[in-house]
């Protein structure tokens, strides 16, 4: 077998001799702009009907608490339906109206935290889901795949049966439930770590190491609790993609050509295996900025998890409105890179 075999070979570490690889590669990436924008438009579209589609007006949530002391006016609707910024206008002018709040990050007043806006609450609650839910899902991500490669190369050892069992372990136990423990247990009867919040009754937010690492100190239960339940999943999923991998004629030709085994595992059978995980994680990534509802919620952490919870639990409309949106976007965002990145990694996929 000559080298012009292996150009052949349809792999995506395999150079293959292509005409016209920029303009296909600018198309490719023309395509996936376009689809994302009008994905994002649909998106947008319909987080403005749903509502609307509702029963009801936005404001009545407010009203039924004050019609408890006895009938409310006309006047006194009509006064909370400004205040609330109910829309007015036809259907046409309010669609028009809410681009331009989307556009200018103007979602309304809360209902709930009444007066603050919604920009503010979320510009508040992001930082710490970011922080912990987006920094613990890339390093899961990253240590679980690690992990997936190196169990499936050493397939039918100590190094593929350890990460396997204790990762199906951990990862059949819901959110929850290991919150919970951790809680219990470091948190009440060891007393390693404090039980709530982001941080100390005392402290006050700022830049300084000081605050930062009782931030870190606050975020460590909520951030083991979905290290632990999100890394099993990865060291399979890794795996599994890696064996039958494994098992193809370019895995076999790299050995025979005595390539280091490092160098067989990581360039040709893991940068084919981690195509399915990339896809997963660009879902997990995307979600990130929706929280983690019930560890935030166990751990009275902050975050926009924590906020889209009380924003449901009080028919917070415009914050349950604006949440979503952010939700929805972050995810298109976040398959739209994906997609970019299938692209480098496997030429084939711009064809």
């Amino acid at each position: 077998m000559t080298s012009s075999t292996l150009t052949r070979t349809p792999d995506a570490t395999a150079p293959v001799p292509e005409t016209g690889g920029g303009r296909r590669a600018a198309g490719f990436a023309l395509r996936k702009l376009g689809l994302f924008v009008l994905t994002l438009w649909a998106a947008i579209t319909l987080n403005f009907l749903l509502p609307r589609l509702m029963p009801g007006s936005p404001a009545d949530a407010a009203l039924a608490k004050l019609a408890q002391n006895g009938p409310v006016s006309n006047a006194t609707k009509a006064a909370i339906e400004a205040q609330l910024g109910v829309p007015t206008g036809n259907i046409v002018e309010q669609y028009f109206a809410y681009i331009g709040q989307v556009l200018t990050l103007d979602f309304g007043v809360s209902y709930t935290f009444y007066p603050q806006t919604v920009s503010e609450l979320v510009s508040t609650a992001l930082p710490y889901t970011l922080v912990l839910v987006g920094v613990v899902t890339v390093v899961a991500f990253v240590i679980g795949t690690l992990l997936g490669v190196l169990a499936a190369w050493k397939r039918g050892t100590w190094l593929d049966s350890l990460p396997t069992l204790a990762g199906s372990f951990a990862s059949a136990f819901p959110y929850f439930w290991t919150a919970l423990l951790l809680l219990f247990f470091a948190g009440y009867v060891w007393r390693l770590f404090p039980t709530s919040g982001a941080y100390g009754p005392t402290a006050t937010p700022n830049l300084s190491f000081e605050f930062l690492g009782d931030a870190l100190y606050h975020a460590f239960l909520p951030a083991l609790t979905i290290l632990i339940t999100s890394l099993g999943g990865w060291i399979l999923g890794m795996r599994n993609t890696m064996i039958s991998t494994l098992g193809d004629d370019y895995v076999t030709f790299a050995e025979a050509n005595g390539l280091k085994p490092r160098t067989v595992a990581l360039r040709y059978a893991a940068r084919n295996a981690i195509l399915p995980n990339l896809t997963s994680f660009g879902l997990a990534l995307g979600g990130v900025v929706g929280g983690s509802i019930l560890v935030e919620r166990v751990f009275g952490y902050p975050g926009v998890g924590y906020l889209l919870f009380n924003a449901v639990t009080n028919q917070d409309y415009p914050l349950m409105q604006a949440l979503f949106l952010m939700i929805t976007v972050s995810v298109l965002v976040a398959n739209f890179l994906v997609d970019i990145l299938y692209g480098v990694l496997d030429p084939r996929t711009r064809r």
